[in-house]
């Protein structure tokens, strides 16, 4: 697992990367009420704003960690949003991205550069 500044997170298996965001963007909005995920097909950029999560305290956009085309979104979260904060860094995925540029992903966060990372916030 690779993580983002923005507090994306992103598996990687062959081609196809799981993004979500993290336990501690999920802690730092409280209450999930709400998750706009992407269309099927999109085609995304890294850095783009693929996706919306909203708590009782903000909206928030959910930003791509890799570039590629969206083959799969989590339907999941929006009749079961609290699914966030439940368990953000496994079934509370966004969405699955097929891959356009493998090397962007060894380019993010390992999850002990990730954690210090966030001592420093």
């Amino acid at each position: 697992m690779r993580f983002t500044e923005d507090h994306e997170w992103v598996e990687l298996n062959g081609d196809i990367a799981t993004v979500g965001i993290t336990a501690y963007a999920a802690g730092q909005l409280g209450d999930v009420v709400f998750v706009e995920t992407p269309d099927v097909g999109k085609t995304l950029k890294a850095g783009d704003a693929f996706a919306v999560v909203e708590s009782v305290k903000a909206a928030s956009d959910v930003y791509a960690p890799v570039s590629g085309e969206v083959v799969e979104a989590n339907g999941d979260l929006a009749g079961s949003p609290e699914m966030v904060n439940q368990d953000p860094e496994k079934d509370a995925w966004f969405a699955k991205v097929k891959v356009s540029d493998p090397g962007e992903v060894e380019k993010l966060m390992d999850r002990a550069a990730y954690e210090k990372f966030l001592e420093g916030l």
